[in-house]
C-alpha cells in the first residue's frame, strides 16, 4: 500500500478513535473528523461511505482481533469449557481498550451479538455437526454471551476472579449437559 493512503488511513482511525473516545458515535461528523486528522471531507469519502462505515469497519476488524486470540488449538468448548472460558476472557481482556471506545453506550450488546455470531461460525466450521444441533447452539450462546456480560459488568473487578468464578459456572455445566444428551437418545 502506498505510504500516504497508509498515513491518511492512521490519521482518519486516530482521529475517529479520539472522538469515539470523548462521544456516542451518532453525535460525530465527518467534518469535526477531516478537521482532527487534518485531511478534507473528499479524502475521508474516498476511504468510506461515511462515519458509519468507518465505524462498523474498525468494529469488524477488533472481532477478528478477538477471534483470532483464542486459540485455534482449542479443542471443541463442551471438552474443555475451562480453556474456551479462559481464552475467551484473555482475548477481550487484551483488547480491553479499543472495545471499551467503540463498543461504548448502546453498542455493548453489538459485541456480544458479533462475538457469538463469529466464534459460532468458528465452531461450526471445526464441527460441521454443531450446525443442526440445537442444544449445543444454546449452549454456545449461554457460555459465550454469559462470560462477555460478567465481563463487561464486573471490569473493576479481579479478573482471576472473574475467571475462576465463570470457568466452575461453564464447568459445572457440562456434566448437566452431558447427561441431557444420554436421556436424549
Amino acid at each position: 500500500m502506498d505510504i500516504r493512503i497508509e498515513k491518511t488511513e492512521r490519521a482518519i482511525r486516530n482521529a475517529f478513535l479520539e472522538l469515539r473516545a470523548a462521544k456516542p458515535l451518532e453525535k460525530i461528523t465527518v467534518k469535526e473528523l477531516c478537521s482532527l486528522a487534518c485531511i478534507n471531507k473528499s479524502t475521508f469519502y474516498s476511504h468510506y461511505e461515511d462515519i458509519y462505515a468507518l465505524s462498523q469497519m474498525l468494529e469488524s476488524e477488533t472481532i477478528t482481533t478477538v477471534i483470532k486470540n483464542i486459540s485455534s488449538q482449542q479443542e471443541s468448548p463442551f471438552k474443555d469449557p475451562d480453556v474456551f472460558t479462559r481464552n475467551l476472557y484473555m482475548a477481550l481482556v487484551s483488547n480491553h481498550s479499543l472495545i471499551n471506545i467503540l463498543f461504548s453506550g448502546t453498542e455493548k450488546s453489538h459485541l456480544g451479538d458479533c462475538l457469538e455470531t463469529e466464534l459460532k461460525r468458528l465452531i461450526v466450521e471445526k464441527y460441521p455437526q454443531y450446525e443442526t444441533d440445537p442444544e449445543k447452539d444454546i449452549m454456545l450462546s449461554f457460555c459465550i454471551q454469559g462470560c462477555f456480560h460478567a465481563y463487561l459488568n464486573n471490569q473493576k473487578n479481579d479478573l482471576d476472579t472473574l475467571i475462576h468464578v465463570s470457568e466452575t459456572i461453564v464447568r459445572k455445566l457440562a456434566p448437566l449437559y452431558i447427561e441431557e444428551r444420554r436421556e436424549h437418545k
